[in-house]
């Protein structure tokens, strides 16, 4: 394969890049889960195909694609990355000594999962708990079944289910959040108490790339009210909140969130936008009292954040509701 890099000895890192590729369907995204960049990625996946002889995707408009030839290797590699991981997983324990016990919780972005952990924290005082975070939550769920996460807090844009991965198990923390939109302070519908989507069809709406199905729901409801906004994809936060206090941009957020400077938080006339907020776990890894301590602990987490979030609290008393009963029972 001409133009490609020098031949590498393979090891479990190369057949991760290759799950990367293939799980997220492209090469940028698998480049953002790595934390690596995309040119540094690219030039890996170079090697790792000049090392094995031939191509092991292809590239479309809708992403990376493996090759038959990449799903020959793919099939091969992830058991492989799974021994390996059961191997470091059980040599951690091991290594940690009797009487400690290990806990790696994953979660999505959200306010709760501070509250959420301190709480962990009081009633495991003796359990090393660790926490990784993922705007995935597809990438979360895979960890969970490859045993490198034990738990993860994960959110589902409503209209594109995750798929449960064999071998775990789910409960439903709540069945419907409403999604509240961010935008300017001196926004013309900014002063409203709740916005109407027509008000905001002439801004441009950012979604995260990086978020599972963010940008398909968000087209997904435009297109059921008969909208075509513009729609830029923007990964820092940082600029997407000068974006939004700049009044160049609007953007769905979480009901819990905080309002950035300069910003409010509306609800949206109708609540289109929604997600679903799960708890996914392994049975072999948490079970019985352990599962219902962690439940609770997040369930409390949410109710507090909630319960000082001045738009949450004016959202729920509108629609004549209690946090409580959205949320499933302890």
């Amino acid at each position: 394969m001409p133009g490609y890099a020098p031949v590498v000895e393979l090891d479990v890192r190369h057949l991760r890049v290759l799950c990367a590729i293939a799980d997220t369907g492209s090469v940028r995204k698998a480049a953002r889960r790595l934390g690596m960049t995309q040119p540094s990625l690219t030039t890996q996946l170079h090697r790792i195909e000049r090392t094995i002889g031939g191509r092991l995707f292809t590239r479309e408009q809708t992403g990376s694609r493996p090759t038959a030839l990449g799903h020959s290797v793919l099939s091969r590699a992830r058991p492989v990355i799974s021994e390996m991981d059961a191997l470091v997983a059980a040599a951690r324990e091991e290594a940690a000594g009797p009487g400690r016990r290990r806990l790696r919780i994953g979660s999505v972005g959200s306010r709760a999962v501070a509250a959420w952990l301190r709480r962990v924290h009081d009633r495991l005082p003796d359990t090393d708990t660790t926490i990784h975070i993922d705007i995935s939550a597809i990438a979360l769920l895979q960890l969970v079944a490859a045993e490198q996460l034990d738990i993860a807090f994960v959110h589902e844009s409503e209209g594109f289910p995750l798929r449960v991965p064999p071998g775990t198990e789910q409960r439903v923390l709540m069945a419907r959040e409403p999604q509240f939109v961010a935008l300017a302070e001196g926004h013309p519908a900014a002063s409203r108490p709740v916005v109407a989507l027509a008000d905001l069809a002439e801004d441009t709406w950012m979604v995260d790339p990086t978020a599972d199905h963010e940008y398909a729901a968000l087209r997904r409801v435009f297109a059921e009210a008969g909208l075509d906004p513009r729609v830029v994809q923007v990964r820092d936060n940082a600029t997407a909140a000068e974006l939004v206090a700049s009044g160049e941009a609007v953007r769905p957020c979480q009901p819990t969130s905080p309002p950035g400077p300069g910003t409010v938080l509306r609800p949206v006339h109708g609540d289109p936008f929604a997600v679903r907020l799960l708890l996914t776990w392994r049975p072999g890894a948490i079970g019985g009292p352990a599962l219902d301590g962690l439940w609770t602990d997040l369930r409390r987490a949410y109710l507090d954040l909630a319960s000082v979030n001045p738009a949450y609290r004016a959202w729920l008393r509108r629609h004549n509701r209690s946090l409580r009963h959205l949320l499933a029972p302890s």
